[in-house]
Protein backbone atom coordinates (compact mmCIF):
# COMPACT_ATOMS: atom_id res chain seq x y z
CA UNK A 1 0.00 0.00 0.00
CA UNK A 2 2.71 2.44 0.96
CA UNK A 3 4.83 1.52 -2.21
CA UNK A 4 1.63 2.28 -4.29
CA UNK A 5 0.58 5.11 -2.79
CA UNK A 6 4.89 6.68 -3.18
CA UNK A 7 4.64 5.54 -6.48
CA UNK A 8 1.45 7.07 -7.19
CA UNK A 9 3.22 10.44 -5.34
CA UNK A 10 6.04 9.99 -7.61
CA UNK A 11 4.45 9.90 -10.66
CA UNK A 12 2.33 12.59 -9.48
CA UNK A 13 5.35 14.69 -9.48
CA UNK A 14 6.65 14.12 -12.76
CA UNK A 15 3.65 15.05 -14.40
CA UNK A 16 3.47 18.12 -12.54
CA UNK A 17 7.32 19.06 -13.41
CA UNK A 18 6.76 18.12 -17.37
CA UNK A 19 3.69 20.03 -16.90
CA UNK A 20 5.59 23.09 -15.36
CA UNK A 21 3.71 23.27 -12.20
CA UNK A 22 6.62 22.88 -10.15
CA UNK A 23 8.11 25.67 -8.20
CA UNK A 24 11.29 26.95 -9.90
CA UNK A 25 14.17 27.32 -7.77
CA UNK A 26 15.49 30.63 -7.00
CA UNK A 27 18.52 31.81 -9.23
CA UNK A 28 21.67 32.20 -6.86
CA UNK A 29 23.18 35.44 -7.88
CA UNK A 30 26.59 35.85 -8.12
CA UNK A 31 28.95 37.53 -5.59
CA UNK A 32 30.19 40.73 -6.37
CA UNK A 33 34.04 39.78 -5.79
CA UNK A 34 33.86 36.96 -7.92
CA UNK A 35 33.79 39.86 -10.97
CA UNK A 36 35.79 42.05 -9.06
CA UNK A 37 38.61 39.15 -8.29
CA UNK A 38 39.48 39.36 -12.70
CA UNK A 39 40.06 42.86 -12.65
CA UNK A 40 41.70 43.25 -9.45
CA UNK A 41 44.40 40.50 -10.94
CA UNK A 42 44.46 42.29 -14.31
CA UNK A 43 45.47 45.65 -12.30
CA UNK A 44 48.38 44.37 -9.94
CA UNK A 45 49.62 42.43 -13.12
CA UNK A 46 50.10 46.21 -14.83
CA UNK A 47 51.37 47.22 -11.42
CA UNK A 48 54.09 44.64 -11.91
CA UNK A 49 54.97 45.21 -15.24
CA UNK A 50 54.99 49.47 -14.51
CA UNK A 51 57.37 48.44 -11.38
CA UNK A 52 59.77 46.23 -12.90
CA UNK A 53 60.38 48.69 -16.21
CA UNK A 54 61.04 51.12 -14.02
CA UNK A 55 63.38 49.83 -11.61
CA UNK A 56 65.25 48.20 -14.90
CA UNK A 57 66.40 45.63 -12.70
CA UNK A 58 67.26 47.04 -9.36
CA UNK A 59 65.43 47.81 -6.09
CA UNK A 60 63.45 50.34 -6.46
CA UNK A 61 64.31 51.13 -2.05
CA UNK A 62 67.68 50.97 -2.61
CA UNK A 63 69.78 54.05 -1.05
CA UNK A 64 71.08 55.79 -4.15
CA UNK A 65 73.04 58.44 -2.62
CA UNK A 66 76.50 57.26 -3.14
CA UNK A 67 75.15 56.99 -7.32
CA UNK A 68 73.95 60.78 -6.94
CA UNK A 69 77.51 61.60 -5.08
CA UNK A 70 79.57 59.56 -7.88
CA UNK A 71 77.39 61.57 -10.75
CA UNK A 72 78.26 64.79 -9.07
CA UNK A 73 81.65 64.07 -8.53
CA UNK A 74 82.39 62.79 -12.49
CA UNK A 75 80.85 65.99 -13.38
CA UNK A 76 82.87 67.90 -11.78
CA UNK A 77 85.81 66.41 -13.29
CA UNK A 78 83.91 66.66 -16.32
CA UNK A 79 84.14 70.52 -15.57
CA UNK A 80 87.46 70.82 -14.43
CA UNK A 81 89.01 69.01 -17.68
CA UNK A 82 86.74 71.29 -19.71
CA UNK A 83 88.09 74.23 -17.79
CA UNK A 84 92.23 72.71 -18.67
CA UNK A 85 91.49 72.41 -22.38
CA UNK A 86 89.69 76.24 -22.46
CA UNK A 87 92.74 77.20 -20.51
CA UNK A 88 95.11 75.81 -22.63
CA UNK A 89 93.28 76.91 -25.95
CA UNK A 90 93.32 80.44 -24.85
CA UNK A 91 97.19 80.17 -24.15
CA UNK A 92 97.29 78.80 -27.58
CA UNK A 93 95.68 81.78 -29.44
CA UNK A 94 97.69 84.29 -27.48
CA UNK A 95 100.90 82.63 -28.40
CA UNK A 96 99.96 82.43 -32.15
CA UNK A 97 98.34 86.45 -31.72
CA UNK A 98 101.88 87.52 -30.20
CA UNK A 99 103.20 85.51 -33.11
CA UNK A 100 101.68 87.55 -35.52
CA UNK A 101 101.68 90.38 -34.21
CA UNK A 102 105.53 90.62 -34.38
CA UNK A 103 104.59 90.89 -38.25
CA UNK A 104 101.71 92.37 -37.96
CA UNK A 105 101.66 96.05 -37.61
CA UNK A 106 97.80 96.51 -37.19
CA UNK A 107 97.63 93.49 -34.80
CA UNK A 108 100.24 94.79 -32.69
CA UNK A 109 98.14 97.84 -32.34
CA UNK A 110 94.82 96.56 -31.42
CA UNK A 111 97.14 93.83 -29.19
CA UNK A 112 98.41 96.95 -27.21
CA UNK A 113 95.08 98.69 -26.70
CA UNK A 114 93.93 95.56 -25.13
CA UNK A 115 97.25 95.39 -22.87
CA UNK A 116 96.09 98.44 -21.79
CA UNK A 117 92.71 97.59 -20.97
CA UNK A 118 93.04 94.65 -19.35
CA UNK A 119 93.97 95.95 -15.74
CA UNK A 120 90.30 97.84 -15.82
CA UNK A 121 88.33 94.93 -16.97
CA UNK A 122 89.36 92.83 -14.07
CA UNK A 123 92.07 90.28 -16.05
CA UNK A 124 94.82 90.65 -14.27
CA UNK A 125 95.39 89.53 -10.73
CA UNK A 126 95.81 92.69 -8.10
CA UNK A 127 97.17 93.09 -4.56
CA UNK A 128 96.90 95.59 -2.03
CA UNK A 129 95.07 97.53 1.08
CA UNK A 130 91.50 95.97 1.48
CA UNK A 131 88.76 94.20 2.97
CA UNK A 132 87.89 90.48 3.61
CA UNK A 133 84.13 89.65 4.65
CA UNK A 134 83.63 85.85 5.93
CA UNK A 135 79.08 84.73 5.86
CA UNK A 136 78.75 81.37 7.45
CA UNK A 137 75.47 79.74 8.57
CA UNK A 138 74.38 78.79 12.21
CA UNK A 139 75.29 75.73 13.93
CA UNK A 140 72.16 73.64 13.36
CA UNK A 141 72.78 72.23 17.00
CA UNK A 142 73.29 75.57 19.20
CA UNK A 143 70.10 77.10 18.49
CA UNK A 144 69.50 79.73 20.82
CA UNK A 145 66.02 80.83 19.81
CA UNK A 146 63.15 78.11 19.91
CA UNK A 147 61.31 79.12 16.78
CA UNK A 148 64.19 79.50 14.48
CA UNK A 149 63.12 78.46 11.38
CA UNK A 150 65.30 76.78 8.66
CA UNK A 151 65.71 79.97 6.97
CA UNK A 152 66.66 81.94 9.95
CA UNK A 153 69.77 79.94 10.26
CA UNK A 154 71.95 79.99 6.87
CA UNK A 155 73.06 82.58 4.51
CA UNK A 156 70.66 84.24 1.71
CA UNK A 157 71.37 85.44 -1.82
CA UNK A 158 70.32 89.22 -0.11
CA UNK A 159 72.97 88.74 2.64
CA UNK A 160 76.00 88.14 0.08
CA UNK A 161 74.48 90.70 -1.90
CA UNK A 162 74.13 93.49 1.17
CA UNK A 163 77.86 92.64 1.31
CA UNK A 164 78.75 92.67 -2.45
CA UNK A 165 76.69 96.42 -2.77
CA UNK A 166 78.40 97.87 0.15
CA UNK A 167 81.71 97.30 -0.61
CA UNK A 168 81.32 98.82 -4.29
CA UNK A 169 79.68 101.85 -2.34
CA UNK A 170 82.86 102.06 -0.51
CA UNK A 171 84.83 102.55 -3.33
CA UNK A 172 86.24 99.21 -4.12
CA UNK A 173 88.90 99.40 -7.05
CA UNK A 174 88.29 94.91 -7.54
CA UNK A 175 86.56 92.28 -5.56
CA UNK A 176 86.57 88.86 -5.53
CA UNK A 177 84.26 85.86 -4.15
CA UNK A 178 85.47 82.67 -3.05
CA UNK A 179 88.28 83.82 -4.94
CA UNK A 180 86.72 84.01 -8.15
CA UNK A 181 87.04 87.44 -9.63
CA UNK A 182 83.72 89.65 -9.47
CA UNK A 183 82.92 91.92 -12.56
CA UNK A 184 80.01 94.08 -13.40
CA UNK A 185 78.78 91.47 -15.47
CA UNK A 186 78.94 88.84 -12.49
CA UNK A 187 75.76 87.35 -10.72
CA UNK A 188 75.39 86.31 -7.37
CA UNK A 189 72.67 83.56 -6.86
CA UNK A 190 71.78 81.11 -3.95
CA UNK A 191 70.27 77.78 -4.65
CA UNK A 192 69.23 76.64 -0.82
CA UNK A 193 72.53 77.56 1.56
CA UNK A 194 74.95 77.21 -1.86
CA UNK A 195 76.28 79.88 -3.78
CA UNK A 196 76.01 79.83 -7.66
CA UNK A 197 78.91 82.22 -8.93
CA UNK A 198 79.80 81.63 -12.80
CA UNK A 199 78.58 78.46 -13.02
CA UNK A 200 80.22 76.61 -10.15
CA UNK A 201 78.54 76.06 -6.83
CA UNK A 202 80.04 77.06 -3.21
CA UNK A 203 79.35 76.50 0.28
CA UNK A 204 79.65 78.00 3.50
CA UNK A 205 81.40 79.75 4.46
CA UNK A 206 81.43 82.58 1.66
CA UNK A 207 84.27 85.00 1.67
CA UNK A 208 84.73 88.05 -0.28
CA UNK A 209 87.62 90.06 -0.52
CA UNK A 210 87.48 93.69 -2.14
CA UNK A 211 90.50 96.12 -2.39
CA UNK A 212 90.58 99.86 -1.35
CA UNK A 213 90.65 101.95 1.07
CA UNK A 214 89.79 99.62 4.49
CA UNK A 215 88.86 102.61 6.30
CA UNK A 216 86.27 103.83 3.61
CA UNK A 217 85.03 99.80 3.03
CA UNK A 218 84.22 99.22 6.50
CA UNK A 219 82.19 102.45 6.84
CA UNK A 220 79.95 101.34 3.90
CA UNK A 221 79.43 97.89 5.59
CA UNK A 222 78.54 99.72 8.67
CA UNK A 223 75.68 102.04 7.14
CA UNK A 224 74.17 99.48 4.46
CA UNK A 225 71.09 98.56 5.79
CA UNK A 226 71.02 94.72 4.42
CA UNK A 227 74.31 94.44 6.43
CA UNK A 228 72.63 95.34 9.40
CA UNK A 229 69.92 92.97 9.03
CA UNK A 230 72.33 90.34 9.03
CA UNK A 231 74.42 91.67 11.66
CA UNK A 232 71.64 91.44 13.92
CA UNK A 233 70.69 87.48 12.70
CA UNK A 234 74.25 87.12 14.07
CA UNK A 235 73.35 88.46 17.76
CA UNK A 236 69.80 86.40 17.67
CA UNK A 237 70.89 83.00 15.59
CA UNK A 238 74.69 83.13 15.94
CA UNK A 239 75.06 83.41 12.27
CA UNK A 240 78.92 83.83 11.31
CA UNK A 241 79.97 87.71 10.13
CA UNK A 242 83.43 88.28 10.05
CA UNK A 243 85.09 91.37 8.82
CA UNK A 244 89.40 92.19 7.92
CA UNK A 245 91.10 94.75 7.21
CA UNK A 246 94.51 93.99 5.71
CA UNK A 247 96.67 93.29 2.57
CA UNK A 248 94.71 91.13 0.29
CA UNK A 249 95.02 89.72 -3.09
CA UNK A 250 92.87 89.00 -6.01
CA UNK A 251 92.65 86.62 -8.52
CA UNK A 252 92.43 87.69 -11.93
CA UNK A 253 89.12 86.62 -14.21
CA UNK A 254 89.52 83.38 -16.37
CA UNK A 255 86.12 82.61 -16.86
CA UNK A 256 84.67 83.16 -20.42
CA UNK A 257 84.97 86.70 -21.92
CA UNK A 258 82.55 86.23 -24.68
CA UNK A 259 79.25 88.73 -24.67
CA UNK A 260 75.35 87.51 -25.55
CA UNK A 261 74.89 91.12 -25.59
CA UNK A 262 75.90 94.53 -25.63
CA UNK A 263 75.37 98.86 -25.95
CA UNK A 264 76.97 101.64 -27.04
CA UNK A 265 77.51 104.24 -24.77
CA UNK A 266 76.01 107.43 -25.42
Amino acid sequence: MEYTSGATSWQKVLRRAAAGLLPRRPRQRRPGWSIGVPLIAAAAGLLFTTTATTAGGTALREDRRPQLNQLIEDRREQVAASERRAATLRGEVQQRTNTLAGSDAPIKEQQNRAQGSLQDAGFTALSGPGVTVELNDAPQLDQTQSDASNDDLVVHQGDVQAVVNALWAGGAEAMSIMNVRVLTTSAVRCVGNTLLLHGRVYSPPFKIVAIGDPAALQQALASSQGVRLFKDAVDDYQLGYKETPSTVRVPAFEDSTALRSATVPR
